[in-house]
């Protein structure tokens, strides 16, 4: 169906992990030819790379109109005993259908960068996802706040991103880090270099200004009458002076250990434009609240979006930063992620809603021995790129430079938007993070603003976004949309699915033969199950699954007498009596 991507200088060059599926729409149908036709680019399979199989992800089965629907069948209740006896019973399902997780395309990159990422993926022998995030957030650290993409007239993105990557430790996070993160800070090394000079200017003029105030307030209180009167207005304008000169800060793009209440001032002192980039994730994990007890997301959702903010500082006056630009690019361990579902607040608050997750595949015990090195013409190329790209954008501080949508560019957008709100209907399979999924339009025409910086890195603003970078994001965007997927299954973003969650872990505790739904309710938290009747989807869940049957309930035809609760067995598996 698709064809491999045209790009030039990676013809040739091996891929890393499987090819990539054809996609399907939200229904499960193939593309119809027209959407081949356009989003041929975007929709190419990758070419087949050295790699290890990728890694199946148990991931929640989507839920249509409250029927779980599953990659296989659930298999027929005829398997289960309706007696409840020890033999008969199949093993139960999991809780989850098996979600292959793509490997990111780096043949979407522009070549310059898509030769960096394989050439360090294959060096440090790490997944191709870890530097392929973390080249768009170097992008976005040399980019962001300095310009915008203009989708259509009244939606204006900016080109700053928020990635997270989950790797379990010993995956050799910190040399990538070093290799896609070190032309950032050789960067600001420059400015901080460049600016000596006019930081040294101001504090010299500073003392002068502060010295003149001392005198004229020392010749007010001396003085009388008409001097008196001078060295009062002399003493005020001094004052006014002194309150209106900033020393500048020394430049700083990229911070690393560091609070929120520290990234809203250094966010303050540096203009309002940030990166965040660390390869232990500490961060993530103070602004869940792990030593706090209570989330801080604040300066986060500001930073995304652009929104004022307002920075109270210590002994100094409040400071407004009208357009607050953070780059996030993190790396957490997935016991982070697990952790996620016991904050309500970053979720409830829009901040997760603002990630792209990645999820890539482990390496480890597949790793070559000696692998090749990064070539150095690779290497200066992507330093110079990127440095051309910040310097080029540099003096666009009063107002951002706009990169505006093409024609075909502003075409694919709505066919996107049009797909969105499918998956994002009643029974979609993005109905249950609705939440990331609304953003997700805002953040592939984030990626094209990043893409085509990336391809005029000298005056992107002079050249429309094309339908073939758009095209190229958009399949970034599809990468990073099925990890958003597993990442919230494993954070427990479908209720039903987490309470059956919750249910069998009582069932494995007190290991019963049998149950009724009212000893279950008495037994669990009233706060997640407030009434007996919210046990009946979970259960049914787990009925479906095979870990439970229900017990026909008696005839009371004649009786009178309160209705008995629904009665259940669970799997011999459970059982603490197994004979």
């Amino acid at each position: 169906m698709g064809q491999p991507v045209d790009r030039g200088s990676h013809q040739g060059r091996p891929r890393r992990g499987r090819p990539r599926r054809v996609p399907r729409c939200s229904t499960g149908r193939d593309l119809p030819d027209d959407r081949r036709h356009l989003g041929r680019r975007m929709r190419a399979r990758t070419q087949t790379r050295e790699r290890t199989p990728r890694r199946r992800h148990h991931a929640p089965a989507v839920r249509a109109g409250g029927t779980l629907l599953m990659s296989n069948p659930v298999r027929p209740l005829r398997a289960v005993p309706t007696d409840g006896a020890q033999s008969g019973w199949e093993p139960p399902l999991p809780l989850a259908i098996v979600r292959e997780l793509p490997a990111f395309p780096v043949d979407a990159l522009p070549p310059w960068l898509g030769e960096q990422v394989d050439a360090v993926a294959e060096a440090i022998q790490t997944p191709a996802d870890l530097p392929g995030c973390l080249a768009l957030a170097a992008l976005s650290t040399a980019a962001g706040g300095r310009a915008i993409a203009k989708v259509r007239p009244g939606w204006d993105e900016p080109v700053n991103l928020y990635t997270v990557v989950v790797m379990e430790p010993s995956e050799r996070k910190s040399p990538v880090f070093s290799a896609m993160i070190r032309p950032i800070y050789a960067l600001e090394r420059k400015l901080r270099t460049d600016a000596k000079t006019s930081i040294a200017e101001a504090k010299v003029q500073r003392r002068a200004v502060e010295q003149m105030l001392a005198q004229a307030e020392k010749n007010v209180s001396t003085h009388h009458g008409d001097e008196r009167e001078a060295a009062l207005a002399e003493a005020v304008d001094a004052a006014t002076d002194l309150a209106k000169m900033e020393v500048p800060s020394e430049p700083k793009l990229v911070v690393d250990d560091i609070t929120p209440e520290a990234v809203a001032t250094v966010l303050a002192d540096q203009g309002g434009r940030l990166a965040v980039l660390s390869d232990e994730g500490g961060i993530f994990s103070i602004i869940a609240g792990r030593y706090s007890g209570q989330a801080n997301t604040a300066v986060f959702l500001k930073g995304y979006t652009g929104s004022q903010l307002r920075v109270d500082r210590n002994n100094r006056p409040s400071e407004l930063v009208e357009n607050p630009a953070l780059t996030l690019g993190l790396t957490v361990q997935p016991a982070v992620i697990d952790e996620l579902g016991e904050t309500a607040m970053l979720r409830g608050s829009g901040f997760l809603a603002r990630i792209l997750f990645a999820m890539p595949t482990s390496m480890v015990g597949h790793r070559k021995t000696r692998p090749d090195p990064v070539r150095e013409p690779v290497e200066h190329r992507y330093n110079d790129r990127l440095h051309t790209i910040a310097a080029a954008l540099l003096d666009w501080t009063d107002e951002p430079a706009t990169l505006t949508f093409s024609a075909s560019a502003d075409d694919l957008m709505a066919e996107l938007q049009a797909e969105v709100e499918t998956r994002l209907a009643r029974g979609g399979p993005w109905r249950h993070i609705g939440d990331w999924g609304g953003k997700y339009a805002g953040q592939v025409a984030r990626i094209a603003g990043l893409l085509h910086a990336a391809e005029y890195p000298h005056n992107a603003w002079e050249h429309p976004i094309s339908g073939d970078t758009f095209a190229n994001a958009w399949r970034i965007g599809d990468y990073y949309a099925t990890h958003a997927l597993a990442t919230f299954d494993q954070i427990g973003s479908d209720p039903v699915l987490d309470n059956a969650r919750h249910v069998l872990a009582w069932i494995e505790r007190t290991r019963p033969t049998t149950f009724t739904r009212r000893d279950l309710f008495s037994a669990l938290n009233r706060g997640r199950f407030k009434r007996a009747t919210d046990l009946d989807a979970p259960l049914a869940l787990l009925e479906e699954h095979g870990h439970i049957q229900h017990q026909p309930a008696p005839d009371l035809a004649g009786k009178r007498g309160r209705k008995p609760s629904p009665t259940y067995w669970t799997h011999p598996a459970y059982r603490t009596d197994t004979t």
